[in-house]
């Protein structure tokens, strides 16, 4: 018997509408958006601090990952108003606007809110504002690590253990994380000691002339197949990376997971680091966040 279109329900004491929660999202899996609904739900204690304070990307899938997606950086007038917001300059804006509405996730309404609206992906950036809404200065350093066929996260495991001696060495400490599509990310605590972009960058190019067969650190495509690419300009301020825990549009319910030293030292196989939302429900009820910095 399907459910009804619409369903009021208070959560933390707001009162939200659920819509077509039959939709399926995921087709290949048969996941629906109750579903979505409930692993944000559930996995909000651990995801909602690495959210609170950072202005809010989200990549919706209205008809679900096999249908048309956009991204949304704006919050629509209709937001509701107990939604924080911050208005922040966009300068080079592609839609000539020079600032947005940008919504901030902070609480377990908001959440829901957006995984209402079928905002599968959840997308930050490497800085936070403070209780004015004022931008404060990056406090997360990133590399996105993306492998060019026939590389795969395998690869990108090993450049990941390259990368972690280079930060160890420069006195941070590194923390890997699952893409939830083909790469991975690694993040530091980042303590402001020159501009975070042009530091990542020259890291990058120096692994790349110790291990010119592994790395690149330039995003030409003829230059990437068979190796891993460090795509170190995540770090500008105007770019977002997927959040920890945050859902993946895939074939399947895949999720940017956190990870274990272990678990990349020792990866043989692609599969052994794909984590769908029971998986990582099942390992956060273990282990906790294994990305406790936030």
């Amino acid at each position: 018997m399907n459910s009804p279109a619409k369903v009021p329900v208070k959560v933390d004491g707001r009162a939200l509408t659920l819509s077509n929660l039959d939709k399926v999202l995921y087709p290949e899996y048969g996941f629906t958006k109750a579903e979505v609904i409930d692993y944000y739900s559930r996995v909000a204690p651990v995801l909602l601090p690495h959210l609170r304070g950072r202005p809010l990307t989200v990549k919706r899938y209205p008809n679900g990952v096999g249908g048309q997606s956009f991204f949304e950086k704006n919050a629509p007038d209709h937001t509701p108003d107990w939604v924080r917001r911050v208005k922040l300059p966009v300068p080079g804006s592609t839609k000539n606007r020079e600032a947005i509405d940008f919504a901030v996730i902070e609480d377990l309404p908001t959440l829901v809110y957006y995984a209402n609206l079928a905002a599968l992906e959840l997308h930050v950036p490497q800085w936070r504002v403070d209780e004015d809404g004022e931008a404060l200065p990056p406090d997360t350093l990133v590399f996105d690590l993306d492998p060019g066929p026939p590389a795969t996260i395998v690869e990108c495991c090993r450049v990941a253990l390259m990368l972690r001696e280079v930060l160890a060495a420069e006195g941070l400490t590194a923390l890997p994380k699952t893409s939830g599509n083909k790469g991975m990310q690694l993040y530091a605590d980042w303590d402001g000691r020159e501009e975070p972009s042009a530091y990542a960058k020259r890291l990058a190019q120096f692994l790349e002339k110790e291990h010119p067969r592994q790395v690149v650190s330039v995003m030409t495509k003829k230059a990437r197949p068979g190796k891993v690419f460090i795509d170190w300009s995540q770090n500008n301020p105007a770019k977002t990376t997927v959040a920890p825990y945050s859902l993946r549009a895939r074939e399947l319910p895949t999720v940017s997971t956190p990870l274990r030293w272990t678990e990349v030292e020792g990866c043989e196989r692609p599969e052994e680091l794909v984590f769908t939302a029971a998986d990582v429900l099942a390992r956060v009820e273990k282990r906790g966040d294994l990305f406790g910095r936030a």
